[in-house]
């Protein structure tokens, strides 16, 4: 007995528990919120059910064979094509290529999606369509790297009309090769095209055209590249043969950039000018400063080889000469020449030193001739010393060729007055003693700084 009351006692209160639960859940649901929530959940849902067999009805997906072409063993299918140009996100001269996002979108008639409407409108899917339905196999040549972009989904959208023509549109970026013709770089414009074409399909089969002509390029308006200045974009199209597979239809999306000059003004031909200018002071330099001289031709040319070194750092290597290998090889030699003029200089000093020794050697024994006196003047001479030579006259020993830095005088005595001595002298000694400069430093003077100008001159008006 006590277990059969504890049995009811039990289960009275399961009843209870069930009943109260049961109130609560009346209680909530008769909210006009709750139900107004829920009448919406029931009618989207049946809805969504609704439309997707609708759907399935209306394209006929299952009932026929998308892995033939619309009308096959008819004519060639026309598939018009329009592209949008995002941005063109990079290019290299090193590798040839440049990168660009684009907004790819064809456009074709398949009579097996056509569907009845009443109001002619289109049905949008996204890229879970595609793998179901026939697409046009269209493919980038040269292409180096290419995909679809798929953050946060796929960007793929299939648009389908009423009467069976589609709206197919991808949002890809392409690395594509550019042939870079570099003989006038810096100074030069390039001409880089994208092409389109069919991979397996033939002219006879699918025939890719430009939807609106040259109207169906479009490009961003605030596309811009650090390095380049984009003159223009434009379409064209050919047929190209494959010996194997036969002629296919191809798309061209050409554009046309002009490399901007003044970065390359700056941290190129602004350093290599200024490096030939500065080779230039050692003309002015006294040519006894042997280590002023030579530590300056020596800089300047290795200069030169870290800005020629630098620049082919960053290009291709070709086989030809560029433009701007042209003016730097010229300062270069610019620069060395400067070298090569003092050491010619130097030498000519030496070879006339020698010269001059052997001359005083041989005239040091004319002291013994009456009324006459041999004397060095060289251009160290001071003005004491030029007083002291009052009662002589000049009398020329040696040719003039002889002497154009140090001269071998023969003095002797005359009766003409102290006053006439002195002022003959000091005219003599400010015309022809000897003076630092060589002849070479003065014709250099003028003509390394006239012959680069006149080569200035040349180049840019031939690659500019």
């Amino acid at each position: 007995m006590p277990y059969f009351t504890k049995l009811l006692l039990l289960i009275f209160c399961l009843v209870l528990l069930v009943e109260s639960r049961k109130h609560r859940r009346r209680r909530w649901t008769s909210h006009p919120d709750v139900q107004r929530a829920s009448h919406i959940f029931k009618k989207n849902r049946d809805l969504t059910k609704a439309w997707k067999g609708k759907t399935e009805q209306l394209l006929r997906v299952n009932e026929h064979d998308f892995t033939m072409r619309p009308a096959f063993g008819g004519p060639a299918i026309p598939v018009g094509v329009d592209v949008q140009v995002e941005s063109l996100d990079s290019i290299s001269e090193v590798d040839m290529d440049f990168t660009m996002t684009l907004y790819l979108r064809h456009y074709w008639k398949d009579e097996r999606l056509s569907f009845p409407s009443t109001n002619n409108k289109s049905m949008t899917f996204d890229g879970r369509l595609v793998k179901k339905i026939w697409v046009p196999d269209v493919f980038f040549v040269h292409s180096k790297r290419s995909f679809i972009h798929d953050t946060t989904t796929d960007n793929i959208m299939l648009r389908v009309f009423p009467d069976g023509h589609v709206l197919y549109s991808m949002r890809i970026t392409v690395t594509a090769m550019c042939n870079m013709d570099f003989s006038h770089f810096p100074l030069d414009t390039q001409t880089c095209s994208l092409e389109l074409e069919s991979y397996a399909y033939t002219d006879e089969d699918l025939m890719l055209y430009w939807k609106n002509g040259n109207e169906s390029l479009k490009t961003d308006e605030k596309i811009s590249l650090s390095q380049f200045l984009i003159q223009k974009f434009h379409t064209t199209s050919r047929l190209a043969f494959y010996s194997s597979t036969g002629w296919y239809n191809r798309l061209y999306i050409n554009f046309t950039l002009r490399r901007h000059i003044f970065f390359f003004l700056l941290q190129t031909y602004f350093p290599a000018t200024l490096m030939v200018m500065l080779s230039w002071v050692s003309f002015w330099i006294d040519r006894r400063a042997v280590p002023a001289r030579v530590s300056l031709g020596i800089t300047t040319v290795l200069t030169m080889s870290t800005i020629i070194t630098g620049v082919n750092a960053s290009m291709p290597r070709v086989s030809y000469i560029k433009a701007v290998d042209i003016y730097l090889w010229v300062s270069f030699v610019f620069v060395f020449l400067s070298v090569l003029e003092y050491a010619a200089v130097n030498y000519l000093t030496t070879v006339q030193e020698r010269k001059e020794r052997k001359l005083r050697e041989r005239f040091s024994c004319s002291c013994g001739i009456p009324h006459s006196k041999t004397m060095m003047l060289d251009g160290n001479c001071s003005e004491s010393d030029a007083n002291s030579l009052a009662g002589y006259t000049r009398n020329q020993m040696v040719p003039e060729e002889e002497k154009p830095e140090k001269m071998v005088v023969h003095l002797a005595m005359s009766n003409e007055s102290n006053s006439s001595r002195k002022r003959g002298l000091k005219g003599h000694v400010g015309l022809r003693i000897i003076q630092n400069t060589h002849a070479i430093d003065k014709y250099s003077r003028l003509i390394f700084p006239g012959t680069y100008i006149f080569f200035n001159l040349i180049y840019w008006s031939v690659f500019s």
